[in-house]
């Protein structure tokens, strides 16, 4: 049996875990995705735990946590930081419950998560929007719990937590008609990724699991590394519901004795992903809930005639983030690309790019210029979107012989984020 000198979930208590969120929780269902199992030519199955009532697995360890409170600590009332799934599990138990709860939640969160949250909640919730990353609105709930005597709930780092989270993995085994040799599991802060993992080592040690994390913020990977758990100076807010500077301390002791492996997947490999699984599945999944699904090119040798389960973890996507998950896609597969183009101050200039410097397939979706009289060449940026990767070397040639060219700007960050 697994060990650990901090803490191990144990089997008994996820199984009353399990008992606990029976008639909160609904037991999602673990469905073949026919069209990646052609693809990788392996059995894919998705645990559907955007399908939950708060649209994702964060709802398991939200109400197993309060639920174990005592009628003082649930009288004094409740706080939490979240980006948006695990404030609408707690908001959802603080209604179950009756317990009043403060949510503090970082202002890029989706406004769709917010409303969400104060749907499930109702009159038990207050929201505050605090600081531009889960981290910010993390110090600033925890500063609330201490100057008012109020329980914290954890989004991942507390055991009553994890064990509910871990009952994710109890169904995925109830439900798997065949051995399961691979779970791909998004990992942001660790809660699930602890709880499912124990539970496999308990009922089935020969599966590998593998943690999956954006590559903006890989709080697990570097810490796993440093053989310590480590805080990241800097991340990438875009997959909110799995970007955070450090993992749980509970979670990555665990974590780094459980997990196969930790890979990271770029974001814009997110981004495709959530595409895809729209326009062919009619699945929509925020970033985080595609993070599983997206590192199976990563694996696809690896995985060839095996039966593999992906953590769909939520879908509070926000519709208004739609043309931003486009443009990373796109970014990301080498087809748009940002350029500072010098025009000739002449008549007919622009015409003459459109007309001999770009291909056929070309479509300029972003231009921006100012005519200035007292210059010769005028700089615009301009956007445009390729039919396919293998063209842009033969345009930056064209644009170069013609005197089109300015600078490149995909690859300058800094600069791409001021211009564009």
């Amino acid at each position: 049996m697994p060990t650990n000198p901090i803490y191990f979930p144990n089997l008994e208590n996820v199984k009353e875990a399990a008992k606990n969120l029976k008639e909160v929780v609904s037991k999602t269902p673990l469905s073949k995705n026919r069209n990646l199992s052609k693809q990788f030519n392996a059995n894919i199955f998705f645990k559907r735990e955007d399908l939950q009532v708060v649209r994702s697995y964060k709802i398991r360890g939200a109400y197993n946590k309060m639920s174990s409170l005592n009628a003082d600590e649930k009288q004094r009332g409740i706080v939490c930081a979240s980006a948006g799934n695990h404030a609408q599990g707690v908001a959802l138990s603080c209604k179950l419950l009756q317990i009043k709860g403060t949510i503090f939640m970082p202002s890029p969160t989706p406004n769709q998560k917010i409303e969400q949250v104060k749907m499930f909640g109702e009159e038990f919730i207050e929201i505050v929007i605090e600081g531009d990353t889960f981290d910010d609105a993390f110090n600033a709930a925890k500063q609330e719990c201490d100057t008012k005597t109020k329980t914290f709930i954890h989004p991942f780092d507390d055991k009553k937590v994890i064990e509910g989270q871990a009952t994710v993995g109890l169904e995925i085994l109830e439900q798997a008609l065949e051995k399961i040799d691979y779970v791909f599991v998004p990992i942001g802060g660790g809660g699930i990724s602890a709880g499912l993992s124990s539970v496999f080592k308990y009922l089935s040690p020969e599966t590998k699991i593998i943690g999956v994390e954006p590559e903006g913020a890989p709080s697990m990977l570097t810490s796993i590394n440093n053989k310590k758990n480590t805080a990241l100076v800097k991340i990438d807010p875009f997959v909110d519901g799995a970007a955070v500077k450090k993992v749980g301390d509970l979670n990555f002791e665990i974590c780094q004795q459980n997990l196969h492996k930790v890979i990271t997947v770029p974001e814009g490999k997110i981004c495709q992903t959530i595409l895809d699984l729209y326009n062919k599945d009619a699945i929509v999944v925020e970033p985080a809930g595609a993070l599983s699904i997206a590192a199976l090119d990563f694996f696809a040798d690896e995985i060839k005639g095996k039966n593999i389960v992906c953590i769909v973890s939520g879908s509070n996507n926000d519709i208004t983030r739609t043309a931003e998950i486009k443009e990373r896609a796109l970014l990301f597969a080498n087809l748009k690309h940002y350029f500072i183009v010098k025009f000739p101050q002449r008549a007919g200039a622009l015409k003459e790019f459109v007309a001999e410097i770009l291909g056929p397939n070309d479509d300029i979706t972003h231009f921006e210029y100012t005519k200035k009289s007292n210059r010769t060449n005028g700089a615009a940026v301009v956007g445009l979107q390729l039919k396919s990767s293998k063209d842009l070397v033969p345009l930056i040639q064209r644009m170069k012989e013609n005197n089109f060219f300015g600078d490149y700007l995909n690859d300058k960050p800094d600069l791409f984020q001021f211009l564009v």
